[in-house]
């Protein structure tokens, strides 16, 4: 997934939850609608988070240095981890305390005209956000699901934007099911469940892209067919005879580092050993471009922990 695609996703939610977050704001003062209160925090949640994920991919744009010799990348990972805390903590634990005071506390609703039309009008604008994120998605997603593409995705931004877009479109009906509730059956009750049906949401969103990001943050593995991309560009090395042992990191979203052994024939000089490990290196970059950092390190087969060359890259080779 490209950085630009993901820059142009949290841009679009920015700008569209930016203006929400006023209208929903003043449509609060006018109604006094405790689901309108939910979602303006939940539009200011969801806007301090867009800025989070831009300084991430900002700090992450810094060349390595002596003092971090692989890099920033991991900056996208911590940004899009603190989401998913804002998401928890202002968006969904405030939701519910309000939904639960409300309920304790019936407020009788005021001008729900208002906030009818400025529910309309936030639909529309979430509905274009979340537009662009799923137009920018499908670049990467591929024929897989949209749960595979959240799950596996190595870069934060688009999964963490498609979540938010898809849990405030989903908020938004919660409370305009609740306003139209409260103002068809003059009972305000209806408006206190809906904020905390929003509150219940952002809660579970929240716990997902907070586990989804920390598994990055930690510390992930290339996906499986990265993996046996590299491997199969490995052993496509005219002098690589098997491919023993390889572990893979991101480092970043676009930036993994590859540290395999890889099996020679032991009759090679040790020029010939440097040539053939530069030649396997040059094939693993020109086949997986994001292997920023490649350690190939030459060894002797155990048996039963070697990974021999398949029988079409022997052939090629």
């Amino acid at each position: 997934m490209s950085t630009e695609g993901g820059t142009k996703a949290v841009v679009a939610a920015l700008l569209a939850n930016l203006g929400i977050a006023v209208a929903k704001f003043v449509a609060f003062l006018f109604t006094r609608s405790s689901s309108m209160l939910a979602e303006s925090i939940h539009s200011v949640a969801d806007s301090s988070n867009q800025a989070l994920l831009l300084l991430g991919q900002r700090n992450a744009s810094q060349p390595a240095d002596e003092e971090h010799p692989f890099g920033y990348g991991r900056s996208r990972y911590i940004a899009g981890f603190l989401v998913g805390i804002v998401l928890f903590s202002v968006g969904g634990l405030f939701s519910v305390y309000e939904g639960v005071e409300k309920l304790r506390h019936p407020h009788e609703l005021e001008s729900g005209v208002v906030a009818i039309v400025v529910l309309a009008i936030a639909i529309v604008l979430e509905g274009f956000s979340f537009r662009t994120a799923i137009r920018e998605s499908r670049h990467s997603k591929g024929t897989g699901s949209w749960w595979q593409f959240i799950r596996e995705s190595r870069s934060p931004e688009l999964p963490v934007v498609l979540l938010e877009d898809l849990a405030a479109l989903c908020g938004l009906l919660f409370a305009l099911a609740g306003v139209g509730l409260t103002l068809l059956l003059d009972e305000p009750l209806w408006d206190a469940a809906g904020t905390l049906a929003i509150g219940i949401l952002l809660l579970a969103v929240a716990v997902i892209v907070a586990l989804e990001t920390y598994g990055m943050l930690v510390g992930e593995a290339a996906t499986p067919q990265t993996v046996e991309a590299i491997r199969w560009a490995l052993s496509s090395a005219p002098a690589v005879t098997t491919v023993i042992h390889m572990r893979t990191l991101h480092l970043g979203p676009d930036e993994l580092l590859v540290a395999a052994k890889i099996g020679l024939d032991p009759d090679l000089t040790t020029a010939q050993v440097a040539a053939a490990i530069n030649e396997a290196e040059a094939l693993l970059r020109a086949a997986v471009p994001t292997a920023r950092r490649v350690y190939l390190e030459p060894d002797m087969p155990r048996g039963e922990v070697a990974q021999p060359v398949p029988p079409a890259a022997a052939e090629s080779a």
